[in-house]
């Protein structure tokens, strides 16, 4: 399939590019042969749309899903605090691999709902979470809520258990699952003393069954950071330019992430001040109408 052309989008700077090297040796480990196969599966069992947000994990996930199938439905949740490179990054790959794309905006937005909440602003009482909208609700629960209304019970998304414990755990205990639901002798059962065979893991792995009985399932499930960036990089596919901006403002690689411009949480990381370096006039602009935001830089 064409790829984007490349954009400064690339884990590194000028001179060797390291992180594409090492990338590159990932890739060569990874075995994602059988992947736009368990992609269709699922899209056959349960439709469904592929979760894009701009970031490298669900842009490893939409690349292996238009190889199952491209025409899927990809959907976008736009919360109102994107990154402007991620807007032009989503309508450029959009209009490049001629994505059948949904763009799904926040309503009320991330700004509206943070604007009203009131402990952004000086002499103001915040006002009582009871009150207010809730962010996941809104930016998350709702956006999906549509696109499942329209597309169908499943979803491809690009979450990783690698990128936290709580994850790590609700994944394995999704495999289990699985396993006792799915596997009926089609691969070989586990070795004493494991919890699943390297084929359970490879046939099964990466099904969320949620409580509303959507079903959500990542193939990169169990892939490091280092195999996000090799795939991209075998592949072509470039990254979204904010990855580039984030490091060259001096970010650490674990929280070079592709979010929110401005979160409740995660304040005390610094992106406030990556915020105010990196866009001073959207930081100014944000400042205007959200004040207290220069506590914080």
């Amino acid at each position: 399939m064409p790829v984007p052309d490349p954009t400064d989008g690339s884990p590194s700077g000028p001179g060797l590019d390291v992180a594409a090297l090492r990338g590159m040796l990932a890739a060569r480990r990874l075995e994602t042969g059988h992947l736009p196969g368990r992609v269709r599966e699922h899209l056959e069992q349960h439709d469904g749309y592929v979760a894009l947000s701009g970031g490298k994990d669900s842009m490893a996930v939409l690349h292996l899903a238009v190889q199952a199938d491209p025409a899927v439905p990809v959907c976008f949740f736009d919360s109102g605090l994107e990154y402007p490179e991620t807007l032009d990054y989503i309508e450029r790959i959009a209009d490049t691999w001629n994505l059948n794309l949904t763009w799904i905006k926040a309503r009320p937005s991330a700004l509206e709902i943070l604007h009203a909440h009131g402990s952004w602003q000086h002499g103001r009482a915040p006002a009582a979470d009871d009150d207010m909208p809730d962010l996941h609700t809104a930016l998350i629960t709702e956006p999906a809520r549509k696109a499942h209304a329209e597309h169908g019970e499943g979803e491809l998304w690009g979450v990783r258990s690698k990128e936290s414990q709580g994850r790590r755990i609700a994944f394995i205990r999704a495999l289990g699952d699985e396993i006792a639901r799915e596997c009926q002798g089609c691969c070989p059962p586990a070795e004493p003393g494991s919890r699943e065979s390297m084929q359970q893991r490879s046939r099964h792995g990466g099904v969320i069954r949620r409580k509303d009985a959507t079903v959500a399932y990542s193939p990169v499930w169990d892939w490091t950071d280092a195999d996000v960036w090799g795939y991209l990089h075998h592949h072509g596919v470039p990254a979204n330019p904010v990855y580039a901006k984030l490091r060259r403002l001096g970010v650490p690689a674990r929280l070079q992430r592709v979010s929110l411009m401005l979160e409740a949480t995660n304040i005390q990381y610094g992106r406030a001040v990556w915020l105010r370096r990196g866009w001073p006039r959207i930081y100014q602009e944000l400042a205007q109408v959200l004040p207290r935001l220069t506590e914080l830089t």
